[in-house]
């Protein structure tokens, strides 16, 4: 819930007879706020104060309430989605060349990226979404600077080159993976970044968002885990993306990579399972 770890919404009314029931809307301090809706009976005519906790709930002992939370997002990423929707396709494919016709409409949303930095006030899912959207978005723009190619490994240093100047700090693709994202400590980003390549997880033709993030990473995964072009599993063999030794560590936060992998897998993985590495094709995703 946006904000309510920060925030307590304080109300103070003294109603003039028992029995007497009302309803307040009230708006949480600060941009983007949720809306939280209170609806209060007084049980006597003594003056109540009330207080939202961290949790989201209200209780009194003179006062019943109920609270309807909605989610606003910190940042709107709908010109990205509707260039995916357009571009790319279910299996991930890009059109890379209807893109470059649209290159200032991806150059409008990065412009939006430049202005608007996440800060303390987003929640964790919200700087999510954000840095997501912005590495894939900002791939793309590489891309396009750089098309027609045949892959990105033909662009002379892909991941280090600083084009884009978001707030005070120009970034490059590397940092945003590791200095940003693999700090969230959420290793299901590797499976909604996209490197425009084969071998990567495919692109997601919508945005990621915050109200929708932890659906869209768990089936970002599993599809991942599930097309067998990427990955071959079975109870005591598995053939697996070099994502999983790259980055090895993300995977092992709460257990061993088998475990992660059968938190999302529909195979069932013994841990003593024989593991090797499929190859890794570094053709454009077109």
């Amino acid at each position: 819930m946006k904000y309510l770890s920060a925030l307590i919404v304080t109300l103070i009314f003294t109603l003039s007879c028992s029995g007497l029931q009302q309803t307040t809307q009230d708006k949480a301090v600060g941009t983007n706020a949720s809306d939280v809706v209170f609806t209060e009976q007084k049980k006597d005519n003594n003056s109540t104060k009330v207080s939202l906790g961290e949790d989201g709930t209200i209780s009194d002992d003179g006062i019943s309430v109920t609270t309807e939370l909605i989610y606003t997002e910190a940042f709107d990423h709908a010109i990205l989605n509707a260039l995916l929707k357009e571009y790319v396709s279910e299996d991930g494919n890009v059109n890379y060349k209807g893109l470059k016709t649209e290159s200032k409409t991806l150059q409008r949303y990065i412009d939006l990226l430049k202005l608007h930095q996440p800060n303390d006030d987003w929640t964790k899912n919200d700087k999510l979404a954000y840095w997501i959207n912005a590495y894939n978005a900002l791939t793309i723009d590489l891309i396009l600077r750089n098309y027609p190619t045949k892959s990105i490994k033909d662009i002379k240093d892909p991941w280090d080159q600083r084009l884009w100047k978001l707030g005070d700090t120009w970034q490059n693709l590397n940092d945003i993976e590791h200095e940003i994202l693999r700090k969230m400590n959420e290793p299901r980003i590797h499976f909604a970044i996209v490197c425009a390549s084969v071998s990567c997880p495919k692109l997601q033709n919508t945005a990621f968002t915050a109200s929708n993030l932890d659906a869209q990473l768990t089936n970002a995964t599993k599809e991942f885990l599930a097309d067998t072009s990427k990955n071959e599993l079975s109870k005591d063999n598995i053939k697996i993306s070099k994502i999983f030794r790259w980055f090895k560590n993300d995977f092992e936060q709460n257990g061993s990579l088998i475990d992660f992998l059968n938190q999302y897998s529909d195979i069932s993985i013994s841990e003593s399972a024989k593991k090797s590495y499929t190859d890794y094709n570094w053709d454009l995703n077109d």
